[in-house]
């Protein structure tokens, strides 16, 4: 299995397992397009050759303040939210059509079974989330959409992943000798962006908002949080700047050193890094010890992978990986059938082999296939990011943790990587795209740096 596959489930993970509390779906969703205008729909913005309707923009805004219900307070000014949401619906906009022109699809199958794993992943059926959505005030072909649209971003990540993400053997033991300790940081940013090629004058503006923000930090005026929402440039401002846990290895070294001498809820900043200005808060620390000491169970096992993308459509992907499974269960070998028939070119050559692996390497889907087998045994088709899998359990054992850490933070690399270069992509994207802005008020500034998925902060320079 690819990084490329494995990285981008990771981020459809994060966009498709959503919590619906009160009849919110979605956060902020993709951009659910207009079954059918009515008088006062009007475009909001001209995004190439598509445009982001008014009704698309009050539908994502909607969203976020039932989220704020009761902290309406940490919100930007009206115009000041319109326009971050708009931007993220600018930024799905460039990247669905980019997809497409790839040549990039998005099934009803493929639709389908994102639904059921947001319906399973919550704890629902198919027709109860249909419901919630319907309550909600989407219509469900909209909600198919915004699935379809988070789809093709999806597969434009993986697709652009592939051949760019390679990370060595080196770069992971180089990565564990560095780690002097297990201790894990939760980390929040604001961002004040600068475009690629900034004039001198940008580079005054930006670095006079960002620090009258830590003023009024340091002043106790505003939470860090509520800064966020309100004047940071990133793609999870609205979360109020939030970037998860993070281990040392995966945050970029200009600020790991600083992290290391950091109190909990200190904030340091402005450091002008590729992206922009930035104010870092360290919000809590936890010490993640106990997990490598713990014994892990490893298996042993052969998997046949048949693709789904641009070039294999879903229909023909099942056909083929049906006829696979109907000759293994008529006695074919399994080795003989991946050497023949397997797409996952970094196994084929081996019989599928995949070697020992601890559960998680390949994603909670691919493990949980593998854990329910008895050694010897062969799975039915199951659907996977990549595509349609075929595993063979060998074997079992009990190991330490030491390879399952390796394998957490050969991944924890190799995300970082495609965080930079995907978002590096972005703002190439939206610097080149031809973006007419038709909402009152708004002006043609230049475009945030903008993130597929929270971040770590960029290193300094």
């Amino acid at each position: 299995m690819t990084f490329a596959s494995r990285f981008a489930g990771h981020a459809l993970a994060g966009a498709l397992a959503i919590a619906l509390p009160a009849g919110v779906l979605l956060a902020v969703p993709a951009p659910a397009r207009a079954q059918a205008l009515v008088p006062i729909d009007h475009p909001v913005a001209i995004v190439d050759e598509d445009v982001v309707l008014h009704s698309e923009l009050d539908r994502a805004v909607r969203n976020i303040t039932n989220q704020y219900a009761g902290k309406e307070d940490q919100l930007p000014p009206a115009d000041v939210l319109e326009r971050q949401v708009l931007e993220r619906l600018i930024l799905n906009k460039l990247q669905v059509a980019r997809a497409e022109s790839n040549g990039l699809k998005a099934t009803e199958e493929d639709i389908d079974a994102a639904i059921g794993r947001i319906a399973q992943g919550n704890s629902l059926t198919p027709a109860q989330i249909r419901q919630q959505v319907e309550q909600g005030g989407q219509t469900w072909e909209e909600f198919r959409r915004s699935i379809h649209d988070e789809i093709l971003i999806q597969q434009l990540r993986q697709s652009f992943a592939q051949g760019r993400i390679q990370v060595s053997d080196s770069e992971v033991e180089a990565a564990m000798a560095a780690q002097a300790n297990t201790t894990q940081y939760h980390l929040a940013h604001i961002l004040v962006a600068l475009p690629d090629g900034a004039t001198p004058e940008q580079i005054g503006v930006a670095q006079k908002k960002i620090e009258g923000v830590k003023a009024l930090l340091d002043k106790n005026e505003m939470d860090f949080a509520a800064a966020a929402v309100r004047y940071s440039d990133s793609q999870n401002a609205l979360e109020g700047g939030d970037l998860g846990w993070r281990a040392l290895d995966e945050i970029p070294g200009t600020f790991a050193n600083v992290i290391r001498t950091m109190q909990v809820g200190q904030v340091i900043g402005p450091v002008r890094g590729p992206s922009g200005f930035q104010l870092l808060k360290l919000v809590e620390t936890r010490d993640a010890a106990g997990d490598a000491a713990a014994p892990v169970t490893e298996f042993n096992a052969r998997h046949i992978l048949v693709r789904v993308d641009a070039t294999h459509p879903e229909a023909e992907a099942r056909a083929k990986v049906d006829t696979i499974a109907a000759r293994l269960a008529g006695g074919a070998d399994f080795q003989a059938l991946a050497k023949s028939d397997s797409e996952d070119e970094g196994t084929k050559a081996s019989g599928g082999d995949l070697g020992w692996f601890p559960a998680d390497q390949f994603g909670t889907t691919f493990g949980a296939q593998v854990a329910s087998l008895a050694d010897g045994a062969v799975s039915k088709p199951f659907r996977s990011d990549a595509g349609w899998h075929i595993v063979q359990r060998i074997g079992t054992r009990q190991g330490t943790a030491d390879k399952s850490r390796k394998a957490q933070m050969r991944e924890a690399i190799g995300r970082r990587k495609l965080e930079d270069e995907y978002n590096r992509f972005l703002r190439e994207m939206r610097g080149e795209a031809y973006v007419e802005m038709r909402m009152a008020g708004a002006a043609p500034a230049a475009p945030a740096a903008p993130a597929a998925q929270p971040q770590a902060p960029a290193s300094g320079g």
